[in-house]
């Protein structure tokens, strides 16, 4: 969650999901919410970072087309999710706040790690 309070503006306009409507301009802070209220970080945990029932989404997701086909159509242990339910427009900004999560440093990076 901390990860989105620094992000820049030009990250949280990132995403363009192209649906039959035309382009749809992605929101990283609506995605964070969306992620919040349909219960994606239950599975996924708060930042994408995966857990015991989920995969890990972020900070790199799978590109956009391929994240929309597989919440639209999963047939795994994760229920497909139709547009009734979540809309293109929420799906783009999802995947907004999974970009958006920055990378972790590794811990080779962090000088007190390696003491």
């Amino acid at each position: 969650m901390r990860g989105v309070l620094g992000l820049g503006p030009a990250v949280l306009a990132a995403g363009l999901l192209l649906s039959s409507g035309g382009a749809i301009a992605a929101s990283a802070e609506k995605g964070k919410a969306a992620f919040i209220q349909h219960g994606c970080w239950q599975c996924h945990g708060t930042e994408g970072q995966g857990g015991q029932a989920g995969a890990r989404l972020a900070p790199e997701p799978m590109p956009l087309e391929t994240f929309t086909a597989f919440v639209r159509t999963s047939n795994r242990t994760m229920p497909p999710y139709p547009e009734a339910v979540l809309s293109n427009e929420d799906l783009a900004d999802i995947h907004a706040y999974l970009q958006a999560i920055p990378k972790r440093a590794d811990y080779k990076d962090i000088p007190l790690l390696n003491q």
